[in-house]
């Protein structure tokens, strides 16, 4: 899953950061609106923690400008501005939560999840395909009630391949969704990952799950191909 994190205090930016990283995120900042719509135009996220008050073009007028464009990727104001006035506007402009400054990095941690699981339209942080189960607040999974232990990078694309269980995925979105901007490695590393996931949760099973359609790409499903 990847996230956007828009703060223009410096300090606070490279926290929130590296505490969605630690969370297993893949997570790009930036400092200002303008910069936003940058990294917002050359790629796709999942989530956006956006802050009120910054230079150039603020919370609100960037947020203005998504909604404009049809964008409906989640936002979440983290911000300062405490006033009811200042919630409302932000909840009606379209933002999905608004919290306040200082803040717990738990409880922001939990509403990215509500965030990020009401637009799949499930109601709970867990994700089953067949006796294939993906709890992505504990990060776990399990097969036929057998745990799986997953690097944090085959629990990424897992997570991105459940919950869009058969739709085909090709190897540039699975890219965008677990490196950020500074990833500069070689293209067949999401070949790698694949490979090891497909051998944690499908080598001993008969059911096949993660199936690939070659020159496309890779979906999750039950059926064979």
């Amino acid at each position: 899953m990847r996230i956007l994190v828009v703060e223009d205090a410096k300090d606070m930016n490279r926290l929130i950061v590296k505490t969605l990283t630690k969370a297993g995120y893949s997570v790009d900042g930036c400092y200002n609106g303008e910069e936003a719509l940058e990294y917002l135009v050359g790629a796709e996220y999942d989530a956006i923690i956006l802050d009120v008050m910054m230079p150039k073009l603020d919370g609100y007028g960037l947020l203005k400008e998504l909604r404009s464009r049809g964008m409906d990727t989640p936002v979440l104001f983290l911000t300062s501005k405490d006033a009811i006035e200042d919630r409302v506007k932000g909840l009606d402009m379209g933002a999905d939560d608004y919290m306040i400054k200082p803040f717990d990095f738990d409880e922001l941690l939990a509403r990215i999840r509500v965030m990020t699981r009401k637009r799949t339209g499930n109601r709970s942080n867990v994700f089953t395909l067949r006796d294939l189960t993906v709890d992505t607040g504990r990060r776990t999974v399990s097969r036929g009630g057998t745990e799986i232990s997953l690097l944090p990078k085959e629990f990424t694309i897992l997570e991105y391949m459940i919950k869009n269980q058969g739709i085909v995925l090709s190897r540039e979105q699975i890219e965008n969704q677990i490196w950020n901007y500074e990833y500069s490695g070689t293209s067949n590393n999401v070949d790698v990952y694949i490979s090891r996931l497909r051998k944690k949760i499908d080598s001993e099973y008969p059911v096949k799950l993660l199936h690939t359609i070659r020159g496309v790409g890779w979906v999750l499903r039950a059926e064979d191909i």
